[in-house]
């Protein structure tokens, strides 16, 4: 496949401020395991490094609501997500933290040589400042007004109802979320890592040289490119998180995401003192597995950052999986919509690898995907259960009750069908290799179901249950045949489904087996005993389906009465602030998706004065067909600004409803466009 002598392999640092997920499983974890797993099975020299994300503002924000120190709040989830990581079998060789002392020194060590290469801008700027609270404010310290699609909680660093990317000094009407106050600008000083210079670099490394990366992780980054590249801040006013290690820089700590992804560095050092060759060697390939929220900054931002320290290797690829939805919803922390690892594992004992195989034949590989508990139920059931479980658990009984537990040696009538059955086996075997070696997971844990459903189609086809009563020596060769089938799965269900194959292997009376005796027709020889055959599965039923249903409608429940309160005014304003606005009816003639957006719709609406395109961030709500001729409420006399390189001419009024849904303010019956609004 390639000619590294080692991988090393990172995952995503989860933020220490809530337990995982199954969004955070199925982007990162459960793919990097298998991988991970697949290689060692291989004899390959592999590390998965993990850790937890013990900085940055959700932190600082958690303890400040709860009146904790942000120490006590890291302390509380690394034990979660680490002790949840190793109950679900992500088989990590080191799970370590950003708070360690090997963390904070690799980290100023990390910033200090780029620092004395003249690697960093130092610049001054006017940031926003609490005077009430006397500290600066972060990105996410600060809500306001989206200056893109009006979004009044959208933060300092990125909208998330319209999904821009913003400076804070972009927002309107900033409010500090410390205190409630107006923040005032003031002068402050910060290092940044200019990304403009290292554009040219970048284009051709990723561009040009790694095209065979995934198309979402390779058009992204293409995207960022094609835009040009800006100076990014590397440092921040805060007083948690790594110290800027230079002078005058009291008061400032490393960004996060400068500081996070050196995490995969100290994380390698605390568990090898061989921790350089895994970095620095050539002959060492580097994955980064991760979410497509994190592309930017593991694709271009971290590259730029090993770049310019000079002395470590570049990634070779970052297979970026999209987001998991929950029941056709956003998965979000803070409605806690969302199915918890430590939960699950609660209430599903033993049944990890059925999260497992859900997650990665569902996963979402090249586009958003949805869990639902329907379709866990359905996997669970009608494939881990009544294919694989059925045909292993059928093979074992059937050999105790024919040949006492011993594999028969196959007998003198071999047919086309029992040679084609075994070919199929390294057939299969090969797919699941080219799949996980081109980072499909999803088509990799179908081939090794597809093996299955080989070995139930057999059984099924000769019926050896029947054949029994008259040819024996038949019956050899069909069994025969069946445990050589069985024995190779217990080998490739290893990655997706360990805990399953450590049984399974239990049961044959095998040592477990390396990726090479895949494909063997004798993997389980003539007269070896196998042990009593167990349930591999056990059925899901509909009762426990409906908790975890009403568990998250609680959730929803829950947050609608949080909500029904209504928001208290906004500051009272001059009648002549309120007469300034012009408010018309207008009719909406055409609307069409803005491309490379979820929630933008470009509109184009008659006002009564003119024909003006506005673009609206209403896509998850209205499809543009179904709007065409709808009337609505615009203001025109809106400055034009431009969203996604189009110029929006006015802004359509939307109300929003406790489940956050956006609904027309419209007239009650048909008006002439133009129709004043007072």
């Amino acid at each position: 496949m390639n000619d590294f002598k080692r991988t090393l392999i990172t995952t995503a640092l989860p933020y220490a401020n809530g337990p995982i997920h199954i969004g955070h499983l199925a982007g990162v974890y459960v793919p990097a395991d298998i991988y991970a797993r697949y290689l060692r099975m291989k004899g390959e020299d592999v590390l998965l490094i993990g850790g937890s994300d013990e900085h940055g503002v959700p932190i600082t924000l958690k303890a400040k609501n709860e009146g904790l120190k942000p120490q006590d709040i890291v302390d509380r989830y690394h034990d979660i997500i680490k002790k949840s990581f190793e109950d679900f079998g992500v088989s990590f060789d080191v799970y370590s933290r950003t708070t360690s002392e090997t963390h904070y020194k690799t980290a100023s060590d990390f910033f200090k040589t780029i620092y004395d290469k003249g690697g960093f801008v130092e610049n001054e700027s006017d940031q926003f400042y609490d005077p009430e609270a006397k500290q600066f404010l972060a990105d996410r310290y600060i809500t306001g007004s989206c200056p893109h699609c009006g979004n009044d909680g959208a933060y300092g660093d990125q909208c998330e109802s319209c999904g821009s990317s913003l400076n804070a000094n972009d927002l309107k009407n900033p409010v500090s979320v410390i205190t409630g106050s107006v923040p005032i600008l003031k002068r402050t000083k910060h290092w940044y890592l200019p990304l403009d210079k290292h554009e040219p670099f970048l284009k051709k490394w990723i561009l040009e040289e790694h095209k065979e990366w995934k198309s979402n992780v390779y058009g992204q980054c293409k995207s960022w490119l094609d835009q040009g590249l800006q100076e990014r801040a590397v440092s921040r006013d805060l007083d948690w998180g790594v110290p800027v290690p230079v002078d005058g820089a009291d008061g400032k700590v490393l960004y996060v995401w400068f500081d996070a992804p050196i995490g995969y560095i100290s994380a390698t050092k605390e568990l090898t003192p061989d921790w350089e060759k895994y970095w620095k060697d050539p002959e060492t390939r580097l994955l980064h597995f991760i979410g497509k929220d994190n592309i930017v900054f593991h694709c271009i931002m971290f590259p730029a950052m090993l770049k310019a320290e000079g002395s470590f290797n570049l990634p070779d690829n970052v297979p970026a999986n999209e987001f998991l939805n929950l029941e056709g919803d956003k998965i979000s922390t803070s409605r806690n919509w969302a199915v918890w690892l430590h939960e699950y594992l609660e209430d599903f004992k033993g049944q990890e690898d059925s999260l497992r195989y859900s997650l990665c034949a569902n996963a979402p590989e090249t586009k958003d995907n949805d869990f639902t508990w329907k379709d866990f139920q359905a996997r669970n059931n009608n494939e881990l259960v009544a294919i694989l479980g059925n045909f292993v658990n059928r093979t074992m009984v059937l050999t105790h009750k024919y040949f006492n537990g011993k594999v028969p040696t196959m007998g003198k009538v071999v047919d086309s069908f029992d040679k084609e059955s075994l070919a199929q086996i390294e057939v299969i075997a090969k797919k699941v290799q080219a799949s996980l070696d081109n980072f499909r997971f999803r088509e990799a844990v179908k081939e090794m179901m597809n093996l299955a459903r080989l070995g139930n189609k057999y059984l099924a086809d000769t019926e050896p249950w029947k054949v029994i009563k008259t040819d024996e020596e038949r019956v050899k060769t069909i069994l025969f045949v069946s445990l050589q089938i069985t024995a190779n799965l217990s080998v490739l269900m290893e990655p997706f489904l360990p805990f399953s194959a450590l049984r399974l292997q239990a049961m044959l009376n095998l040592p477990g087996s390396s990726w090479d005796a895949l494909g063997k027709t004798d993997l389980i020889a003539p007269e070896h005993g196998i042990n009593q055959p167990e349930l591999l599965f056990s059925k899901i039923e509909d009762e426990t389906i409906q908790q975890q249903l009403d568990k998250l409608q609680a959730s929803k429940t829950d947050n609608q009465s949080a909500k029904k309160m209504a928001e208290p005014a906004k500051e009272n304003i001059s009648f002549e602030d309120f007469s300034q606005m012009d408010i018309r009816i207008g009719t909406i003639k055409s609307a069409e998706k803005v491309a490379k957006t979820k929630k933008l719709l470009k509109l184009e609406v008659d006002t009564g004065i003119d024909t003006r395109t506005v673009v609206s961030g209403i896509a998850e709500f209205y499809n543009p067909d179904d709007i065409v001729g709808k009337q609505v409420n615009i203001l025109v006399n809106l400055a034009p600004r431009k969203i996604k390189g189009i110029e929006s001419q006015g802004m359509i009024l939307m109300a929003q409803d406790a489940n956050g849904e956006l609904v027309f303010v419209a007239p009650s019956k048909k008006m002439k466009p133009g129709s004043e609004v007072r």
